[in-house]
C-alpha cells in the first residue's frame, strides 16, 4: 500500500527530571533532506539519531527537534576572583573615559568570558536508550500518519486510474464513424476534381486502407488499458513506491499522446484531453508518495 512523504509524530518522556520533547514533521522530496534541532545534552549522538531516522522514514523531507524543560537548574558557578579583576578594569577604564561611575557596570561583568559557567551534563547510556526508543517511537507515528495519507491518495488514484480506463471504452465507438468520415472526406475530395469517374475502385481502397492502418489506434488503446491496470496492481502491493508508479503514469502519458495524435477525430481529441486531465491531476499528486 503507498504511503504519503506528508506526517507528524510526537513522544515526550522524562529523563532525570527533564521533561523531553522529540517531534517530527515530513514533507514531500525527491531524496532524504533532514534538518535537526538538538538540546546540547544530546548533541553528541547527533550522527545516530540521523541515522536512526533515514532508516524508517526513508525518504522526504525532515524536521527533527529534541527539546527538553528543565525542572532542575543546571549547576552553575561564578569565578569571583576573575568578576572582580573585570569589574576593577571597567571602573578604571570608566574613570578614564568619563563615563559615570553610576552606570551599571555589574551586568557587563557578568557576561564576560568565563565568569558564569554551567557544568554540562554527559548523556549517559540508560539515558541515550531511552532517547533512542521515544525517536523510535515518533517515528512509528509518522508513518502511521502516512499510511492514513496514503490511503485517502490511494481512493483518489484508484478513481482517476479508472475513469482513464473507461475513456477508452468511449473511444471504440467513434472509431467506426472515424473510419466512414474518412472514406465520405477522400469521395468528396474526388468529386470536386471531377474525378469521381476517372479512379480505379480498387487503388482507392487501397488507399483508403493506407491511411485506416496508418492512424489505427487499437495498440495504444490495449497498451493504456494494461498500464492502467499495472499502476492499480502495483499501488496495492506491499512494496509500492511513488517512483515506480511515476514511471507507469509516464508511460501512460506517452500512450495518450500517441492516441490523440493518431485519432485525427476531434470527439477522440476532447476524450484524450480528458485523458490527459486525470492524468496531470495524478502527477501532481505522486510527489508527494514514498
Amino acid at each position: 500500500m503507498i504511503k504519503s512523504m506528508t506526517g507528524f509524530g510526537r513522544t515526550t518522556l522524562d529523563i532525570d527530571g527533564k521533561a523531553v520533547n522529540v517531534e517530527i514533521r515530513t514533507l514531500n522530496s525527491k531524496q532524504m533532506d533532514m534538518n535537526t534541532r538538538i538540546a546540547p545534552l544530546f548533541r553528541s549522538k547527533e550522527i545516530e539519531i540521523r541515522a536512526l531516522v533515514s532508516k524508517m522514514l526513508e525518504r522526504g523531507k525532515v524536521d527533527v527537534s529534541i527539546s527538553f524543560e528543565k525542572s532542575t537548574p543546571d549547576n552553575v558557578t561564578i569565578n569571583n576572583e576573575l568578576a572582580k579583576s573585570y569589574y576593577e578594569a571597567l571602573k578604571q577604564l570608566s574613570a578614564e573615559v568619563g563615563n559615570p561611575v553610576e552606570s551599571d557596570i555589574f551586568l557587563h561583568v557578568l557576561r564576560m568570558p568565563d565568569v558564569v559557567t554551567s557544568v554540562q551534563e554527559e548523556l549517559t547510556e540508560e539515558q541515550w536508550q531511552a532517547l533512542s526508543a521515544a525517536v523510535s517511537d515518533a517515528c512509528a507515528k509518522v508513518d502511521e500518519f502516512r499510511a492514513q495519507e496514503g490511503e485517502t491518495l490511494a481512493h483518489d488514484f484508484e478513481k482517476r486510474i479508472t475513469l482513464i480506463r473507461d475513456m477508452i471504452d468511449e473511444v471504440t465507438p467513434l472509431e467506426e464513424n472515424r473510419i466512414a468520415t474518412l472514406r465520405s472526406k477522400f469521395e468528396k475530395g474526388l468529386e470536386e476534381m471531377n474525378l469521381k469517374a476517372q479512379y480505379d475502385p480498387n487503388r482507392f481502397e487501397q488507399e483508403l486502407f493506407y491511411y485506416i492502418e496508418k492512424l489505427d489506434i487499437t495498440e495504444e488503446k490495449v497498451r493504456l488499458r494494461k498500464h492502467c491496470n499495472y499502476f492499480l496492481e502495483t499501488m496495492n502491493d506491499a512494496n509500492a513506491n511513488g517512483k515506480k508508479l511515476a514511471f507507469i503514469v509516464q508511460e501512460c502519458g506517452r500512450e495518450i499522446n500517441t492516441l490523440g495524435s493518431k485519432s485525427n477525430d476531434f470527439q477522440i481529441q476532447q476524450i484524450v484531453v480528458r485523458m490527459k486531465d486525470e492524468l496531470e491531476k495524478m502527477k501532481e499528486q505522486l510527489a508527494n508518495i514514498l
